[in-house]
């Protein structure tokens, strides 16, 4: 198929390389200039694993490109997919006026008949917004159909996840279009569901809204399990092996963060207020994951009484491992929270410490724990990158002036620090 795909972020990018790479002549497009210039030579502007490779490869083959000429690429392709951003508003929707742009520009644009995908997470009710407006620009004079189609990406694995998806969610109430879509993605050979626009638009946010609950939900448990002497890897062992429950996102940490969950957690209580239903549930799950997103802090805070003075390593930066991403990330609130109480902050990050200099501008960085460990009165673990896995610790408290260690992902063994001499605070152990 010919393909443009509007929007060169995380998604677009993703997207566009896949597609092309199941063998589709696929048109990736953005404003930035910079950006298209930099992608054309295979310089990928965002860290994930294997979609360097992906772009290179199709990029030589000539089945991938790149261009800031949205309008002649929407004549030129019978597919157009929506991947621009979705902000967070001020008061918690989606702000929808780039897919608005977008869809302007095909209205102006259209040239014949078209299947437009929403793939931005969008509210409700978007797509038949977008419909009306390309019919309103283009006085309808060639029929469009507008698809939902929301993606499922995980960051740091997202190119497996579009490959080997659990499933392909079509919201389309048009048959031709429906078999467009159903055309595109047979290669993958995975369930594909196909619903209204309204219940795809809905599926995406309810999902996330899910899984966020699901970790909230944990992290409530393990502060009980704080307060009775219970071990919260053990009761989430215990719940993981209920098939009902299922082990995944049943660790205990300080919180979620990223570009999706906390963003879709905000829109879905927006979506329900602005149909007139409160979303109680969802509310709790945001204000949980604000206040353990600090816990780390507070055991340190609780160790020490006054921080000032005292020199803290921080031990990952981006919201999860095998990404640079710092939205909503724990170590930005934990770090505020450090230096606001007068600690010497050193932070690492396998990955995110570029981005981290352009938010976190008062702490160090180090590229070596075992240096930035020495004089260090303590150490906190925020992202559980694999380089932290594995720490050589008897060497790293022999330079520490006192030997505390939060671990705010629980994937150290308790009786082990202890017995170097370290003074160990987990969640919910």
């Amino acid at each position: 198929m010919k393909i443009a795909v509007v929007g060169t972020g995380y998604v677009g990018l993703v997207a566009g390389a896949c597609f092309s790479d199941l063998g589709n002549d696929v048109v990736c497009l953005d404003v930035d200039e910079k950006k298209i210039e930099q992608l054309r030579k295979a310089v990928i502007p965002i860290y994930e694993p294997g979609l360097d490779v992906l772009v290179a490869r199709n990029v030589a083959n000539k089945r991938l490109r790149f261009s800031t000429d949205t309008a002649k690429a929407i004549k030129e392709n019978d597919v157009i997919f929506i991947a621009v951003g979705t902000p967070q508003g001020e008061d918690g929707q989606a702000d929808l006026k780039y897919v608005m742009q977008v869809a302007h520009t095909i209205g102006d644009s259209i040239n014949g008949k078209k299947t437009v995908v929403d793939k931005s997470t969008v509210p409700v009710g978007t797509a038949r917004k977008v419909k009306e407006l390309i019919e309103k620009r283009s006085y309808s004079r060639y029929p469009v159909s507008v698809v939902s189609n929301p993606e499922f990406l995980r960051e740091g694995s997202a190119v497996k996840d579009f490959l080997e998806p659990d499933r392909v969610v079509i919201g389309s109430d048009d048959r031709e279009a429906t078999k467009v879509m159903l055309d595109l993605y047979k290669p993958l050979g995975c369930e594909v569901l196909v619903t209204s626009p309204e219940s795809a638009e809905l599926i995406k946010y309810a999902s996330n809204s899910f899984l966020a609950a699901k970790i909230s939900f944990i992290n409530e448990v393990a502060n009980l399990c704080e307060a009775t002497g219970a071990d919260v890897t053990e009761v989430a062992k215990g719940m993981g092996l209920d098939k009902r429950i299922g082990k995944d996102f049943l660790n205990a940490g300080c919180g979620y963060g990223g570009s999706c969950f906390p963003k879709d957690v905000k829109a879905l209580q927006r979506i329900s207020r602005n149909s007139g239903y409160r979303f109680r549930l969802v509310e709790q799950v945001e204000r949980v994951n604000e206040a353990q997103k600090i816990v780390p802090f507070k055991k340190l805070k609780k160790e020490f009484h006054a921080l000032k003075g005292r020199k803290v390593v921080v031990l990952g930066l981006s919201f999860k491992p095998n990404t640079d991403d710092l939205r909503e990330a724990s170590s930005v609130e934990i770090i505020k929270k450090l230096v606001n109480a007068g600690a010497q902050v050193v932070a690492l990050d396998p990955a995110a410490q570029k981005n981290a200099r352009n938010i976190l501008r008062n702490i160090g960085y180090s590229d070596s724990v075992y240096d930035a460990s020495r004089g260090a009165d303590a150490i906190i673990l925020a992202t559980e990158w694999n380089e932290f896995k594995e720490l050589d610790f008897e060497r790293i408290g022999k330079v520490m002036k006192t030997k505390v260690l939060v671990d705010g992902r629980n994937i150290y063994d308790r009786a082990k620090m202890e017995s170097l001499g370290f003074r160990y605070f987990g969640i919910g152990r």
